[in-house]
């Protein structure tokens, strides 16, 4: 708008497209700080699951964390491994699925 040019870095440009792509099919997109902790709350939307089942997560020492007080809080990075980890299990599980129901002629 002012006129004045400047360039841009491939990593910033390579964000953007991925941003624009996840807006295209209709995703959500968050932008993070490096370092960011989070309430079960926000790990719990980020998640799609409910708060009480993400505290049983933490009990149970699926994802780690840390106590401020008495509240827990969750590196983004932390829950970001996790994520990955449980959409790769999920995938292969689906992964799995339709192999069997393929063998199992399923699919005719």
């Amino acid at each position: 708008a002012s006129g004045r040019e400047f360039e841009v870095p491939k990593t910033v440009v390579q964000a953007l497209e991925q941003i624009i792509h996840a807006f295209v099919k209709g995703e959500a997109v968050s932008i993070v700080p490096v370092n960011k902790e989070l309430t079960t709350q926000d790990a719990a939307e980020l998640l799609n699951i409910s708060r009480q089942y993400l505290v049983r997560m933490l009990d149970r020492g699926d994802i780690p964390h840390h106590k401020v007080g008495t509240h827990r809080r969750i590196a983004f990075d932390d829950l970001m491994d996790y994520k990955r980890r449980r959409d790769r299990e999920r995938d292969a599980g689906f992964d799995e699925l339709a192999e069997l129901s393929q063998e199992l002629g399923l699919y005719e």
